[in-house]
């Protein structure tokens, strides 16, 4: 196995610092673990973790969040929503210089991160928590014998793990914003519960509320008689190894090979023999798709017909936002919404097919601007002229031929 110390830049620009945990073989996936609460990258746990997943042939990058460990900044002026930020910018920083994680992983307070930050990062189609609170504001409890400096002073100084850390008010108030049951049920991406009963940190009840709030696919696992910090070897090395084996469903085969790098204008795509889950790559750009679950998929990503529809509609959304630009127009937001079917051809008074039946596309779209109705009118038939609607009312082509 190889660790590799590795450095990356987070959105203040300050430096964070990480381990990239690469397995003996070639990596088949990547994956990003998020530590505890003022832990660091280098607990136990987080490093047995990431190597029994390394050993299985996935490779893990442990990090320092913001004011923590070997990573810059002032772990107060931090906050939750600064922690998801760090995971975006590991995020990037796999897909710049390796391969976009596939997998994330966080523990305690990192798990709910992971899950928060799930949802701008599209390569990943896992996400998994180990003793996960079911709110980020559950971690206020820790700070109740401080609650009244925080309120009178804005800070205050408190004693974590026997260390002494400073708190602003700004932290509490950012945790209690975040309302994370209110959204895990629109995450769309496999999700893996794993907590200990006797955990008396984090109550089993977390874990409850969190497998209640996900969607399918999902998964718990107890971790019997583990403690909160997975403080025996034992603990971490099986949540590590059995982290790897339910990743496996969501991952290419171990040795199978990604899909190859995209030229410009290219879109390569590999399906797997498992499932319909199928690795995109455009360009430099990583995507997924699926086929919704009642029909044998995952549902890890939109369907073709869901990517053709977004086509549709991002190239609407901005072929109008040039138009708007272009005759300077108080256009400050638009948001398009397609829905494709197949309806039958008697049931189409407009279309040229007599027989069979033909896709429709309903494309519903909402100005947001100080916008006369005359402007509207024109952006509305400035609509019909977007590059993709244009492609699929004109003649189209497939050309076939075995590679």
């Amino acid at each position: 196995m190889q660790n590799v110390a590795v450095e990356f830049q987070n959105d203040a620009g300050q430096t964070l610092s990480g381990i990239l945990d690469k397995p003996p073989m070639e990596a088949h996936a990547y994956a990003l673990f998020a530590h505890c609460f003022t832990c660091s990258k280098d607990l136990k746990a987080a490093t047995n973790i990431s190597r029994s997943m390394a050993d299985a042939g996935i490779a893990v990058l442990r990090f320092d969040f913001t004011g923590l460990g070997q990573s810059a900044g002032e772990f107060a002026d931090t906050s939750f929503s600064g922690n998801v930020a760090d995971i975006v910018a590991a995020a990037r920083f796999l897909e710049s210089e390796y391969l976009a994680p596939a997998v994330l992983v966080g523990h305690s307070l990192g798990g709910a991160a992971v899950l928060q930050a799930a949802r701008e990062i599209p390569s990943a189609v896992a996400v998994a928590t180990i003793a996960a609170p079911a709110e980020p504001s559950h971690v206020t409890a820790l700070f109740n014998d401080a609650r009244e400096d925080l309120e009178q002073r804005g800070l205050a100084e408190v004693s974590l793990g026997g260390r002494p850390f400073l708190i602003k008010r700004q932290f509490v108030d950012d945790l209690h914003s975040h309302k994370l049951l209110a959204s895990l049920g629109s995450l769309r991406k496999a999700v893996l519960i794993m907590h200990a009963p006797l955990d008396n940190i984090v109550e089993i009840d977390n874990a409850s509320a969190l497998f209640a709030a996900a969607k399918h696919p999902k998964s718990f696992v107890s971790l019997d008689k583990a403690d909160h910090l997975l403080s025996q070897s034992k603990d971490s090395r099986y949540a590590g190894r059995l982290l790897a084996a339910w990743a496996s469903r969501y991952l290419p085969e171990a040795g199978a090979a990604a899909p190859a790098a995209a030229a410009e204008g290219e879109v390569v795509a590999r399906t797997y023999k498992d499932g319909f889950r199928t690795d995109l790559q455009a360009g430099s750009h990583h995507l997924v798709a699926d086929e919704p679950a009642h029909v044998g998929g995952s549902d890890l990503g939109p369907s073709p017909y869901g990517l053709l529809s977004a086509a549709l509609a991002s190239c609407t959304s901005i072929t109008l936002k040039m138009y708007a630009q272009h005759k300077d127009l108080d256009l400050q937001s638009t948001t398009v919404r397609v829905k494709h079917r197949k309806v039958h051809a008697d049931d189409c008074a407009d279309c040229n097919s007599g027989a069979g039946y033909v896709d429709e596309f309903r494309r519903e779209i909402e100005f947001d601007g100080e916008l006369s109705e005359a402007e509207q009118q024109r952006l509305m038939e400035i609509a019909d002229k977007c590059p993709v609607h244009r492609t699929l009312h004109n003649d189209v082509k497939v050309r076939t031929e075995l590679a």
